[in-house]
């Protein structure tokens, strides 16, 4: 489903998607008999808010092979990064690579990306030296300044002074350049040191107690990160349901791979950001692109409407810029999962059901809220859940993330401006 070099990516790992979906009317026609009670059932031990469990169980029943459903397999696709996890695999990744000295210092860090500004070039420069060989390890485990300056920019977009990372003109609906910035970082690394990098930083977070945190530099971050029982378990009942499960992540594609391994996903149903190697297999500060655009440093990655180009593109193999597009039905996927604004396109999309943890992020929990085809089905997180919201969701001012920055009102399909949103689900 990919074009890669199989060499370059030797270990196999996996990659986790969740779906379940609504029946459409198209579909109903032409669909076999009611549920033959055959399907393989959701746990009922494990916890899910209000009538959730049922309401996939029964997407399940209504689109899983179990039911006799005939054609192509209904597909799944979820984010990874607290959607199947919770906590950020890529933050503990970066994490575990600075306080190991992983880094490799670049010859220039101001064309490690597209849109890295003079400043954050400066401070980087200031904060790492230059007494490191080019293409050395830099000594962030005991250098606090370099540590800081990298993760602060990867975090925030700004240096640790609060001047701006990264300047110019992307679409804000393709690409964020910290996002972008990530693989980039570890460029000089094969893929199975990247891997190996991703290995031990999981082994580390998942036998870190729940609500550890730890210290980078002056930054105190999330210390563990462990697998949502509830997704696994509902991963594991789609696939013997007859799913094609899939993940659409905006992390780095190695990193992706080795934390879905542990729910049964492997590598070519994986799609995160996947940088370009160099003739010795090498990871380059390049990445492959998407919907007509070639090699280039993060102007399209999975991230927003990036996502929903990777689906079409990478699962229903939908060519050039069409693949930016929303697809006619039997090309979308069954049931999306996720979390934040950057998963609201591809969430969207979903024939079925649009699956989502409220992590009280504004454009994706006014869709979920506004509810307007009956098929969102919004979630507390399962492991330390947020309060409430107080106040409402700017839904009708602020919430849609616009292509050139900024936010605007978010809107239905047929133009109608979607109403401020109460937190509902905590």
């Amino acid at each position: 489903m990919r074009n890669r070099d199989v060499a370059a990516w030797t270990s196999a790992v996996v990659t986790v998607l969740v779906t379940a979906a609504l029946v459409s009317p198209a579909a109903a026609a032409t669909s076999a008999s009611p549920t033959s009670g055959k399907c393989p059932q959701l746990s009922t031990e494990l916890p899910w808010y209000g009538q959730n469990r049922a309401k996939l169980q029964r997407m399940i029943d209504e689109r899983g092979t179990c039911d006799g459903h005939h054609g192509p397999r209904p597909v799944a696709a979820f984010d990874w990064d607290n959607t199947v996890s919770k906590n950020d695999v890529t933050d503990a990744t970066i994490a575990w690579s600075l306080k190991h000295d992983k880094i490799l210092r670049p010859a220039s860090w101001k064309k490690t990306s597209a849109w890295m500004t003079d400043d954050a070039d400066k401070a980087l420069t200031a904060a790492c030296g230059t007494a490191v060989p080019v293409g050395s390890p830099l000594p962030t485990s005991t250098d606090t300044d370099c540590t800081d300056e990298i993760f602060n920019i990867r975090e925030s977009g700004k240096t640790m002074s609060g001047a701006a990372a990264f300047a110019g003109d992307w679409n804000h609906r393709r690409t964020v350049p910290q996002y972008a910035w990530v693989p980039q970082l570890f460029a000089g690394h094969t893929v199975p040191e990247l891997e190996s990098y991703a290995a031990a930083a999981r082994t580390e977070a998942l036998a870190a107690p729940i609500g550890a945190t730890q210290k980078l530099g002056t930054h105190t971050i999330p210390g563990y990160v462990r697998y949502y029982d509830q997704q696994r378990d509902l991963i594991r009942t789609l696939r013997k349901a007859g799913f094609d499960v899939y993940i659409v992540s905006a992390g780095s594609e190695p990193v992706t791979e080795v934390w879905s391994r542990g729910v049964g996903i492997d590598r070519g149903h994986t799609i995160a950001i996947r940088s370009v190697l160099d003739a010795e297999g090498r990871i380059t500060t390049y990445n492959e692109g998407c919907g007509g655009v070639g090699r280039n440093q993060g102007e399209a990655i999975p991230y927003i409407d990036g996502k929903r180009c990777w689906i079409n593109q990478d699962i229903f193999h939908v060519k050039g810029e069409a693949a930016w597009e929303k697809q006619r039905w039997s090309k979308r996927i069954a049931l999306g999962g996720g979390d934040a604004d950057t998963d609201v396109t591809f969430v969207g999309d979903a024939t079925g059901a649009h699956l989502v943890l409220n992590r009280n992020k504004n454009e994706i929990m006014c869709r979920a809220y506004d509810n307007a085809d009956g098929r969102w089905v919004a979630n507390p997180m399962f492991i330390e859940p947020l309060p409430r919201k107080a106040g409402t969701y700017p839904c009708s001012t602020a919430a849609y993330n616009r292509p050139e920055g900024g936010f605007g009102p978010l809107l239905r399909d047929d133009g109608s401006v979607v109403p401020d949103q109460t937190d509902a689900v905590y």
